[in-house]
């Protein structure tokens, strides 16, 4: 029947349009704290980056998602909930993996012998560059 169709694909459009720019922007903060805080701490204290590159990521991908997908056809206050719920699971979520993460980190860092900080870097999503 068309109403069960449009009540479970009717909203579709507006989650596959909230999760891309969600993503987007959500990585593009993620990415920007985690090189800027990498700079900071000299390259130390890899927890602080993963922690704090998470927490401004996840938020500006939660605080952008959940309004765009959900608002108007959910309560605000359910909206309101969920974004909050799901940031901080996604935030605990990165506390618990830690460990897995500098295991990840150093091998790589090991097999490839390189440590790279990302300065004089311009952070622009519309930067030209130069083709490849």
């Amino acid at each position: 029947c068309q109403s069960t169709y449009v009540s479970v694909f009717g909203s579709t459009w507006r989650i596959v349009l909230a999760s891309v720019i969600a993503f987007w922007a959500g990585e593009f903060v993620n990415a920007f704290v985690l090189s800027k805080m990498k700079i900071l701490t000299s390259g130390k204290h890899l927890y602080t980056r993963l922690w704090g590159s998470t927490f401004f990521g996840q938020a500006v991908d939660s605080a952008i998602f959940y309004p765009i997908a959900f608002l108007g056809t959910w309560e605000t206050k359910d909206v309101v909930t969920v974004m909050l719920t799901n940031w901080l699971l996604k935030v605990l979520w990165e506390v618990v993996l830690t460990p897995v993460t500098y295991a990840v980190v150093g091998f790589l860092k090991n097999r490839e012998g390189v440590d790279v900080f990302d300065t004089g870097i311009e952070f622009s999503p519309f930067a030209k560059t130069d083709s490849v």
